[in-house]
């Protein structure tokens, strides 16, 4: 009334509440097809070849305990493919596995006094390992009786890999010596009694030379490694020191199961030369002890 403007019919559809829930159901159905239709992938259809021998994979057959008898042959004979395959890549296997297997490098030198106190602090008592520069600085010269009371208060001392590999090579060589022993016959055995009957094994020779001070005039010189000296009885290398030096020497055990001789007074670099010219040491073969380095006589 009153008014030029023209109104645009409008249509109003009224629905109910249960028809209003029966709708957007329909539309979520709707929605939730369509999203499984998009995700759906294709999926590729696989043949596994199993033996007919074992029935296994080939892959697993080698596993198995007919593979050489029974699985072999068939793979070999029906699917030659698939055989120099597993072959070749078997063989890889070992390669890497004799690449893994191959020993690093061992050691050059032993363990310095250093290096032997922070192995057995290690072991028995980490908690004093810091301490260890102050118990060399306290024990200085005395290094020898430090570890000798160590070993009888706490146990044995831990090995050098320098030692320890030297002696797997000499279990090495005396598992070769048994083998041979074992495929020889009787008669063989009784030929081979006598001189030739004995095994020669050989061992690393290493010496080291150790000078210790005692109440700052008095200095002992400890030799230890004349054992790996072929043909060689510490009694006898004791008796030449002595008579060598004019003084006492001793054979005493050390730590570690190892034998040392004692020669009183301070005849380190003597001792060295004496060895190598009296039995006949290479130089190299001979170390002294300085401050805790192993160096070279030669």
């Amino acid at each position: 009334r009153g008014s030029a403007c023209c109104l645009e019919p409008r249509i109003l559809v009224r629905t109910c509440p249960a028809q209003a829930q029966k709708f957007s159901t329909l539309n979520i159905r709707s929605q939730n097809t369509q999203n499984k239709e998009k995700k759906m992938t294709t999926i590729e259809v696989r043949t596994v070849l199993y033996c007919k021998a074992c029935g296994m994979p080939p892959e697993y057959c080698e596993y198995g305990p007919d593979y050489e008898t029974h699985c072999k042959p068939w793979l070999k004979k029906t699917h030659p493919d698939i055989y120099a395959k597993l072959k070749a890549a078997r063989k890889g296997k070992v390669e890497e596995a004799e690449v893994d297997e191959k020993e690093a490098p061992g050691p050059t030198e032993p363990w310095t006094t250093e290096q032997r106190l922070q192995a057995f602090y290690g072991k028995y008592m980490p908690e004093k390992v810091d301490g260890i520069p102050a118990i060399l600085e306290k024990y200085a010269g005395k290094e020898q009786k430090l570890f000798v009371a160590l070993v009888k208060k706490y146990g044995p001392e831990p090995e050098d890999p320098y030692y320890a590999n030297q002696n797997d090579h000499d279990d090495d060589d005396n598992s070769d010596d048994d083998s041979l022993n074992a495929g020889m016959s009787k008669m063989d055995m009784k030929k081979r009694r006598g001189a030739t009957a004995k095994t020669v094994h050989k061992v690393d020779t290493r010496v080291i030379i150790q000078k210790i001070s005692r109440n700052r005039k008095k200095a002992v010189t400890i030799v230890v490694g004349m054992d790996t000296v072929p043909d060689v009885k510490l009694k006898d290398v004791s008796k030449a020191f002595s008579k060598r030096f004019a003084g006492s020497s001793s054979v005493k055990d050390a730590a570690g199961g190892k034998k040392e001789i004692i020669l009183q007074g301070d005849h380190q670099d003597e001792a060295a030369a004496f060895i190598v010219d009296k039995f006949k040491v290479p130089g190299d073969a001979v170390f002294l002890d300085m401050d805790g380095e192993f160096v070279p006589f030669a």
